[in-house]
């Protein structure tokens, strides 16, 4: 078992979900953004590092077909399964490294809040970014959420990377479109504010 899996499995175990930071109730921003995107109903979109999140919960609801969930963690994609019951097998369910994802096909929207704020070496970031542009679609949007420049430094433990729109498009390079950007607070369960910076990118390889 990796490093990283083991964290994410010791978090999950160990912790009530309403007792994680970075629980949402009700995943508002990241609804908006991805229906801000016209995107068809059953067009394929993944949630990485979407693990207990309810953001599957509420594109189900909203009458999205065609959902993947990635996470490292088995036990947080189990919160998941267990909380839609007859609705899960309608999910595609993935328990992986998203460094070392091989995707089954390719997808329309990659969604990620709070995944790649935590790869702080630059191998990590490179691997991720690879695997992104072999699962994204050409003309697919990218929705990623990070902590902020002046957001937390830390998150479960471990160290992150702050990002604002600078930073953030010299790693992903000219292959992106930025779309839209902004910042949001979150409140943590416990009270907490943390700063989100969030951004909507278009996929425009040379290639498309």
């Amino acid at each position: 078992m990796s490093d990283r899996k083991e964290h994410w499995e010791s978090v999950y175990q160990n912790n009530s979900l309403l007792g994680l930071s970075w629980y949402q109730e009700e995943p508002g921003l990241s609804l908006q953004l991805i229906r801000n995107t016209h995107i068809a109903l059953d067009a394929p979109i993944i949630d990485v590092g979407g693990g207990a999140s309810v953001l599957v919960d509420k594109l189900l609801d909203d009458g999205y077909t065609n959902i993947g969930v990635l996470d490292v963690s088995a036990q947080a994609l189990a919160v998941a399964k267990n909380r839609l019951g007859g609705r899960a097998p309608g999910v595609n369910w993935y328990e992986e490294d998203v460094t070392l994802f091989r995707p089954p096909g390719q997808v329309s929207l990659w969604h990620d809040r709070a995944v790649f704020h935590f790869l702080t070496s630059k191998a990590d970031r490179e691997r991720y970014i690879n695997v992104l542009k072999h699962t994204l679609a050409g003309g697919g949007h990218l929705i990623i959420m990070a902590f902020a420049i002046d957001g937390p430094v830390k998150c479960s433990g471990l160290d992150i990377v702050q990002y604002d729109t600078n930073k953030l498009m010299s790693e992903l390079g000219s292959d992106f479109e930025l779309k839209e950007s902004g910042y949001e607070t979150h409140i943590t369960p416990a009270g907490k504010q943390q700063k989100f910076a969030y951004f909507h990118l278009l996929f425009t390889p040379e290639t498309f």
